[in-house]
């Protein structure tokens, strides 16, 4: 990861470059703004950096990010986990859409933090099945609750 031992001050500069270029390489170059769905990192602090931000700080910067970057005309935007957890990312995930100030709709593009903690728990084991599909049931849960900001981490606690 480039950013590995990176600060969120220089995090929050290097992430802008990809959205702005992408989006518009070229005023001659014809898109549809309408028809994309983008799919970028949240700002987040390297995995080194001592100072690691919070909830909040992160989704701050993320929405800042992409309201300088990205025009309103996308109507959405599909994270990827960036090795997030799946707790943080719906944390995270929670905060921005709680903050009800988005053109655009919110919500995850993560296969490896959706799946986490079901193939951990299946861990190969025919008989951990039952127990593999309990545990993604409620990270998908847990992710729908936090694409409408309603997800609290005293919900992971609650059985599915």
């Amino acid at each position: 990861a480039v950013t590995r031992g990176r600060g969120m001050a220089l995090v929050f500069l290097m992430i802008r470059r990809p959205p702005r270029s992408t989006l518009f390489p070229s005023p001659t170059l014809f898109r549809s703004l309408e028809g994309i769905v983008l799919k970028p990192n949240m700002v987040v602090s390297g995995r080194e950096c001592p100072a690691q931000a919070d909830t909040d700080e992160i989704a701050e910067l993320t929405l800042k990010t992409l309201r300088r970057c990205v025009p309103a005309a996308v109507p959405g935007i599909a994270f990827l986990s960036g090795g997030q957890t799946g707790e943080e990312a719906c944390q995270r995930l929670s905060a921005m859409n709680s903050n009800g100030l988005v053109p655009w709709q919110l919500t995850f593009s993560f296969g490896r933090a959706l799946q986490r903690s079901a193939l951990q728990t299946w861990g190969g084991n025919p008989a951990n099945v039952p127990a593999a599909q309990s545990a993604f049931l409620h990270r998908a849960r847990m992710s729908s609750m936090a694409r409408m900001g309603k997800y609290s981490p005293n919900m992971e606690r609650v059985p599915v």
